[in-house]
């Protein structure tokens, strides 16, 4: 056990942001460097190493949380990545990108403030990175097959990694012009730098791993084709089909899906682009849909000079503490300010005459620019076909599903709209599913077995193409077991880990 009384003596303290007027003028990450190393140890001594720890369950990819929070408490840095990388491929993707359901389960977060494991997880890693613990690991030897990885995103690419180790010869296929899915162009620079990405692709190719981008299976090469010349495939293309909204001026200029919005911000910071096509500078933007997501493009358009965000949720407010249906160790729904949240308060405060940078005149609550239990009737237009308005209406649940409340309708102005709302499958627009002839489960997801295996021989899914749209622990959780049914395929046993099945879901009710 790190410190037997840490939980009792330390409180919580976490990553610190940088000032909000500093980090809206660039998309440098929001936490201020080095800041989380002089308390982290102490943080992660208020781990008790239970008996039985629940982290565990909370985390699809069975993370060690408790052995490496002791590590980190001794600062033995060494250590502590070598058991983050026992279970984890990309733990600096992780440590910033996953809304940590392992802190959920925390036994420490029955009565007390969980132990903050996503911290320490990124500071483990980007220590390690630091002291050059994190170096290419080759196979000793190969194997003699070869296996194509459709997509590299976090579960094509922890496929891919693993495959590579055990000594296959690995090509991942990306449709993009860079590595790394929506890692690449869904995450806003801001949330994670793409030298993150970039570094790992260097380790990945010096371990034997090929990538080929620009390359679109299903359109640049047939699927059958592919399938031939390779003895297994894995399809780890994600769910990467927008979820619509059908609504009467859907069609107007101004009007796009998160997808088609965030990737251009970020061709700005890859440099392929000065200005964004679809930018939100001097306009008035409306964001439709409460996740992650739709924070994503709050924060983009603040950066890119809006007039207004305002983010709109059909769902009710969630409450800050558990309801009585969402007992621990579940993930509980609960409200959450993101630090694009906190920009939208300290934007609206500023051009209300207020000085947010002094005292409580800036209120960290988020609420600024957030509509809950409202669905958009229709978009109103200019002369030009270019969208002006959104008109709205609130909404209450019967039955569990939404019921418009009469007298509620009102327009709020609307330049740019992003819709924000999730993904309903995988794409099959461009020929993979069906040159392959793969079978769909009831959801639209490409069905698989107990290994991963499709009804298609020596093809394999992994990720959200397989799953449904889900979080990023679960995608590299999946690569890792998938990568297993494969190498177990191709040399008739494995050594690999499986920390999941297809079936197994996340720790909720």
């Amino acid at each position: 056990m790190a410190d037997p009384k840490g939980f009792l003596t330390t409180g919580r303290e976490v990553a610190e942001t940088r000032p909000v007027g500093e980090r809206v003028k660039d998309w440098n990450e929001v936490y201020v460097p080095g800041s989380l190393l002089p308390i982290i140890s102490k943080q992660a001594g208020r781990c008790m190493d239970c008996g039985i720890p629940f982290c565990h369950n909370g985390c699809p990819l069975g993370n060690l949380i408790p052995e490496w929070n002791d590590y980190a408490y001794r600062e033995d840095w060494s250590a502590a990545s070598e058991r983050l990388h026992a279970t984890n491929n990309f733990p600096e993707f992780t440590g910033r990108l996953c809304p940590a359901p392992c802190e959920s389960a925390c036994v420490l977060g029955i009565n007390q403030p969980a132990v903050t494991i996503k911290n320490v997880e990124v500071s483990i890693i980007d220590k390690a990175w630091g002291n050059g613990d994190v170096t290419p690991q080759p196979p000793e030897r190969l194997s003699g097959k070869t296996v194509a990885v459709i997509g590299s995103g976090p579960a094509g690419l922890a496929a891919a990694q693993q495959l590579t180790r055990a000594g296959h010869t690995v090509a991942v296929y990306e449709r993009a012009d860079r590595i790394g899915g929506l890692l690449r162009y869904g995450i806003p620079e801001f949330k994670m730098e793409k030298s993150h990405i970039n570094r790992r692709i260097e380790q990945m190719r010096a371990e034997g791993t090929k990538f080929r981008t620009e390359t679109e299976i299903g359109k640049d090469i047939d699927a059958a084709k592919l399938r031939r010349r390779y003895d297994a495939v894995v399809i780890a293309a994600g769910a990467t089909v927008s979820r619509d909204l059908p609504v009467p001026g859907r069609e107007l200029n101004g009007v796009h899906f998160a997808m088609e919005y965030l990737p251009l911000a970020n061709k700005v910071q890859e440099g392929d682009l000065t200005v964004s096509p679809i930018t939100a500078e001097g306009k008035h933007v409306v964001v439709i849909g409460g996740g992650d997501t739709g924070a994503d493009c709050v924060g983009t358009a603040h950066r890119q000079g809006a007039l207004s965000v305002t983010q709109l949720e059909i769902m009710p407010r969630p409450g800050e503490d558990r309801n009585a249906n969402q007992p621990w160790p579940t993930f509980p729904m609960l409200y959450k300010v993101t630090s694009a949240h906190e920009e939208t308060t300290y934007l609206a405060q500023k051009r209300k005459g207020a000085d947010p940078d002094e005292g409580p005149s800036c209120p960290k609550a988020g609420e600024e620019g957030r509509v809950y239990s409202v669905s958009t009737t229709h978009f109103e237009g200019d002369e030009d076909g270019n969208v002006q308005a959104l008109h709205l209406v609130e909404v209450e649940f019967k039955d569990g599903k939404p019921a418009q409340k009469p007298g509620t309708e009102r327009r709020i102005p609307a330049q740019l709209v992003t819709l924000a709302m999730g993904f309903t499958g995988t794409d099959q627009a461009n020929g993979l599913v069906q040159q392959f002839a793969l079978e769909l489960d009831e959801r639209g997801n490409v069905a698989r077995d107990a290994e991963y295996a499709t009804n298609v021989d020596g093809v394999f899914v992994a990720g959200d193409a397989g799953r449904g749209q889900s979080l990023i622990v679960w995608a590299i959780a999946e690569g890792r077991s998938a990568a297993r049914g494969v190498d177990r395929y191709l040399t008739g046993a494995s050594a690999l880990p499986a920390p999941i099945r297809p079936t197994d879901r996340s720790l909720m009710v």
